[in-house]
């Protein structure tokens, strides 16, 4: 027997078992024609769910309800998934996350849309409490993900799959863009998730909501409609012209679109730096063969410029923690250059005082101004644009890519990438 998914095929928790499937292999049927009031009141599927909940799992073991622990379930049909965590902190963290992503993220989101909807009634406070709770969870989200590609490890686990369906439904129905430009780790990560093939095979395209949908009255089955008198019909007065110097104020207001960066006037060029990033995230095997020479076919010197950097004040790495902390608080302030760079950081030795060095990509050919302008931390480091004509630097940049250890003699306490 085949493994039977009973939910509608929009249903963003069944969305999670299907897209374990993909990823583990794992043929998981969705149910046809199912309908939502009538399907789930049918006798065979209260005794799968008395609850009449959606979705439910049909097994050959017999069936399961949560869609969590259906998408677990999946996972765990194939040996060793790397989906579950190969460790035993491996697998706490993504259960820690999936907890996180359902009681923080997905609640408070739900909270929030269902009532405008009119599936519950509308309360101003409710909402704000909600909205509130939703930006600091996304918070602690962003700061995770501001070092972090995925939410465990270096590659999807059930963690991801969870968080994304659950973002799936915020981003979809009531967090704009506005919204979520406070959170730019949590954008990077969902776009990046939602276009993993495995997972835009489940979803399709994924359009982010241009607005908040309107409060919609509760709705109260069986209520009766209240009798109302005929009213005699009223013309309404067309609404009156604003003054002018009332128009003149709101164009006054209205907002200047911003200046180009001057990055952006550069000629085009025929490297796509996300295209690098992905290939640097999703390369899992022979990276130095599939990772670094991608990396040299997509480089184009005219439009990039590959730069090391050397820490001045090395003496002061006396804590390994702190030292960590300063090479992550770096890259957060780095975070108005995602578009037009990515680096690699390495924190080198087994004892203090450690050193930092990194490997920038910068779009155009010099350190861009205004990240120098406006992140402090460029001036605490020593800068040297990387010789291309010279084989030795062009190997060095290579074993920065790929976390080379030893690198130049020493041991690496720790590697860190801005993509």
């Amino acid at each position: 027997m085949a493994l039977v998914l009973h939910a509608g095929n929009t249903n963003k928790n069944a969305f999670k078992a299907l897209i374990v499937g993909e990823y583990s292999g794992i043929k998981v049927d969705l149910v046809k024609d199912f309908e939502m009031g009538v399907s789930n009141k049918a006798p065979e599927f209260l005794k799968m769910n008395p609850l009449g909940k959606v979705p439910v799992l049909e097994t050959p073991e017999g069936a399961i309800f949560e869609s969590n622990a259906i998408a677990r379930y999946v996972a765990s049909l194939t040996e060793n998934s790397p989906l579950l965590g190969c460790s035993a902190i491996d697998k706490a963290h993504i259960d820690q996350w999936i907890d996180f992503s359902a009681m923080e993220v997905d609640a408070n989101i739900l909270r929030w849309f269902i009532p405008r909807i009119g599936f519950a009634p509308y309360v101003p406070q409710a909402e704000e409490h909600a909205v509130t709770s939703l930006k600091r969870a996304l918070d602690a989200l962003n700061t995770h993900l501001a070092s972090n590609t995925f939410l465990v490890g270096h590659a999807v686990t059930l963690a991801d799959i969870i968080m994304t369906c659950n973002l799936v439904l915020g981003f979809s129905k009531v967090m704009t863009s506005s919204f979520t430009k406070d959170f730019p780790h949590v954008e990077r990560y969902f776009w990046t998730m939602v276009n993993q093939p495995n997972i835009k095979k489940v979803l399709g395209e994924v359009k982010q909501t241009d607005s908040v949908p309107p409060v919609q009255a509760a709705q109260k089955p069986g209520a009766a409609k209240p009798k109302t008198e005929a009213k005699k019909e009223v013309k309404k007065e067309a609404p009156k012209p604003k003054a002018k110097e009332e128009v003149a104020d709101l164009e006054e207001e209205a907002p200047k679109p911003k200046a180009k960066n001057a990055l952006d006037l550069l000629p085009p060029s025929k490297m796509v730096l996300d295209d690098w990033k992905r290939l640097y995230s999703n390369t899992k095997k022979n990276f130095r063969e599939v990772a670094i020479g991608g990396f040299w076919e997509m480089f184009d010197p005219e439009g990039y410029s590959l730069w090391f950097c050397d820490y001045k004040y090395n003496d002061e790495n006396l804590v390994s923690f702190v030292t960590m902390n300063k090479v992550g608080g770096f890259l957060q302030r780095m975070d108005l250059a995602r578009k037009y760079a990515f680096g690699k950081m390495l924190i080198i030795g087994n004892e203090p005082p450690y050193k930092l060095k990194g490997l920038w990509i910068f779009r155009g050919p010099d350190v861009p101004q205004f990240i120098i302008d406006e992140c402090y931390d460029m001036e605490l480091y020593e800068w040297t644009k990387v010789d291309l004509s010279d084989e030795a630097q062009k190997e060095r940049v290579n074993q920065m890519i790929e976390d080379a250890e030893p690198f130049e003699g020493e041991a690496l306490l720790d590697a860190k990438c801005f993509k």
